[in-house]
């Protein structure tokens, strides 16, 4: 089975070709960085006019790559959820109309379930059952991973995810749009100790996270004083320590209440290098494995759509002729496949 993906979330254009025997065919992808950076955030409108632009000059590009044509095609997948509606609609409506136009099924595909099965695209992917850290600007959670389709969601985010804080902590260090990168670079600079911030609700049992609270705190650490380098990077580095400690942590907390063996970490903020790092130090010292996506499936693409895609359309599943998209859309609704 052979399928077309389009990922078209928030602020990055996606198509991808995906084959069960012959795997990754193509990927294409276009960031919105230089376009929203301006405003310091994505602004929906001018997301959703983009992917309007974008979209299908990808779509062709990937085809075209992946020496496809529509006979070639068992199906289409797409993002339809949860992410900014106008966004999603415009991936969603190229896709149900190729789908009809050359007569195969469509499969509305959850965002989150792509970046879970992300790893699945490497050499060596992770087994099932396993624990899940999935991160990114949106969410913060900790997911038993029965299988694919079968989650359960052990911990998340109070408040902001830590993507948020990574970004909203760069914005108070006058760092540019996407702040979260921008202030992982800086911190390597950093002086380790130089600034201490809480680890919240890391002294309650529990899975959760709340992370709204080190926004606060890195605000009152720098009131009345200049922003040269040598503080941004200071201030940096204590954010990220508190941030991946935190991350660190709960994972290991989960691993224990679990009793499972193998943690998947996906999502924009699996990207961070140093939280690899330390993730796969401090598992490996319990007995546990850590499975990542390359660098360039952690952040939004279509590769992880077709996967999440191709696996649910193996299985006979597919949507009706409407368009389907879901502003949000629980992760535990999504129905389990049998192994």
């Amino acid at each position: 089975m052979r399928v077309l993906a389009i990922e078209s979330s928030c602020d990055e254009s996606a198509a991808a070709v995906l084959d069960a025997h012959g795997g990754l065919l193509s990927h294409e992808l276009f960031s919105q960085v230089d376009l929203h950076r301006t405003y310091g955030g994505v602004v929906p409108e001018l997301a959703s006019r983009d992917h309007v632009r974008r979209l299908l000059p990808l779509v062709r590009s990937a085809l075209q790559r992946a020496a496809t044509d529509a006979r070639d095609l068992h199906g289409v997948a797409y993002t339809a959820g949860p992410g900014l509606i106008g966004a999603l609609l415009t991936g969603a409506s190229l896709a149900r109309s190729l789908a009809y136009a050359w007569k195969l099924p469509a499969i509305g595909v959850h965002h989150l379930e792509g970046h879970l099965l992300a790893p699945l695209l490497e050499a060596e992917p992770p087994p099932f059952p396993h624990l899940a850290l999935l991160v990114s600007g949106g969410h913060t959670l900790l997911i038993e991973v029965a299988g694919i389709g079968g989650y359960r969601v052990l911990g998340a985010s109070r408040d902001d995810a830590a993507g948020e804080a990574f970004d909203k902590t760069a914005k108070l260090l006058g760092l540019p749009y996407p702040g979260g990168p921008q202030l992982a670079e800086i911190a390597a600079a950093g002086r380790h100790g130089a600034f201490t911030f809480p680890r919240p609700m890391l002294e309650r049992a529990g899975l959760e996270f709340s992370f709204s609270g080190l926004k606060t705190a890195v605000r009152h650490a720098l009131e009345g004083r200049q922003l040269t380098p040598r503080l941004r990077a200071d201030v940096a580095r204590g954010v990220q320590e508190a941030i991946i400690d935190t991350l660190v942590a709960k994972a290991l907390r989960a691993l224990e209440y679990t009793g499972l063996t193998a943690l998947v970490v996906s999502g924009g903020v699996s990207a961070n290098r140093e939280l690899r790092a330390r993730l796969s130090a401090a598992a490996g010292r319990t007995g546990a494995r850590v499975y990542y996506p390359r660098i360039e499936f952690s952040t939004d693409n279509a590769a992880m759509i077709a996967v999440a895609g191709l696996k649910r359309l193996e299985a006979g599943q597919h949507d009706g002729l409407a368009i389907q998209a879901r502003a949000q859309w629980p992760l535990e609704s999504l129905p389990a496949l049998q192994p």
